[in-house]
């Protein structure tokens, strides 16, 4: 068999490379050709999962071609993720990205970090509340902490499981006042409500529209929102830094691609979101959830992921998850 000379190769090879080249950039240049996958990397009807439905609805509008959803759950999260991270970097895959990407590592769920992704943006923000039974002895936080450090261990917060980011609103306001809590975990935010109003238990730290019901039926009282700004819904509860306490703890969802994602394709990733973020759809039902539109984009994203995953470790390395 006559053997090439290897410059013979060596051109070869450039030229097939140069062809692939050209082949993917016109590609690019048609972005999206096919239909967009956005996976939520948790189970069907929840909030991230309805986010993401309403979102890739809007988005299809704007980029002309099918965006649909499937759900991949699993490891907290890091089954979907993970699958969207190894994915090739084409702009054809999306990942919904919960907050807890920037916990994976602290709690040894995953591999996965900030750098995992390239971020389209951001587009929802979910309020904590310090929420109380309406006639509870304290109608402030500081009158709270008063009571807490009064009786160490003895105020039992409810969350909605062990390590949950509920679990960590909490705990973030025990370090931070430097408070003992006696933290239940419940399987849910719901159940935890529900044995507040029952009162079970003395407070719980969940999303605000989980207690929503609670509060207007007038058996519940909100003292203070974790957020950076007070939580429409509520307009007349203070934030916790209003309230003297500087904290600020939100959960958020924002949506990713793969590393590498060219940045011509990411352009019209984030465009499209960001259209979608703005419709009156979308708005309506993350307030009728309790959350808060929050749009971010992806030179705002990513600094902000990576001052979550500084906050989120060092906190978590000063917490026992178990207690």
């Amino acid at each position: 068999m006559k053997k090439l000379p290897l410059f013979s190769v060596l051109m070869s090879s450039l030229a097939l490379l140069v062809a692939g080249a050209g082949q993917q950039a016109l590609a690019q240049g048609a972005f999206p050709q096919r239909e967009v996958t956005i996976v939520v990397p948790f189970n069907p009807g929840g909030a991230s999962d309805m986010t993401a439905r309403i979102i890739a609805k809007g988005m299809e509008s704007e980029l002309g071609k099918p965006v649909v959803v499937v759900n991949k759950a699993g490891g907290s999260g890091g089954v979907g993720m993970s699958m969207v991270a190894r994915s090739a970097p084409d702009g054809y895959t999306v990942s919904y990205i919960p907050v807890e990407l920037v916990m994976h590592k602290a709690l040894k769920l995953s591999d996965l970090g900030p750098d995992s992704f390239d971020y389209i943006g951001q587009t929802t923000m979910v309020p904590a509340a310090l929420t109380v039974p309406v006639d509870a002895p304290y109608n402030t936080v500081a009158d709270f902490i008063k009571y807490a450090k009064a009786n160490p261990g003895k105020v039992r917060v409810g969350n909605s499981g062990a390590g949950s980011i509920w679990h960590i609103a909490a705990s973030a306001l025990e370090i931070n006042q430097k408070v003992q809590f006696n933290h239940i975990p419940f399987e849910g935010a719901a159940p935890a409500v529900t044995a507040l109003m029952g009162k079970h238990i003395e407070a719980v730290t969940v999303n605000s529209g989980e207690v929503k019901a609670g509060v207007d039926a007038g058996k519940l009282k909100i003292l203070a929102v974790m957020t950076p700004e007070r939580d429409p819904a509520f307009p007349k509860v203070p934030t916790m830094i209003e309230s003297g306490v500087k904290l600020e703890f939100v959960g958020w969802g924002g949506f990713a691609v793969a590393k590498g994602t060219p940045k011509p394709i990411m352009a019209t990733l984030s465009a499209a979101l960001k259209k979608a973020a703005s419709t009156d759809d979308f708005k309506n039902f993350i307030t009728s959830r309790g959350m808060i539109v929050k749009y971010r984009n992806p030179e705002e994203f990513k600094p902000f992921v990576d001052s979550q995953y500084v906050f989120f470790n060092d906190l978590l390395s000063k917490m026992e998850l178990g207690k």
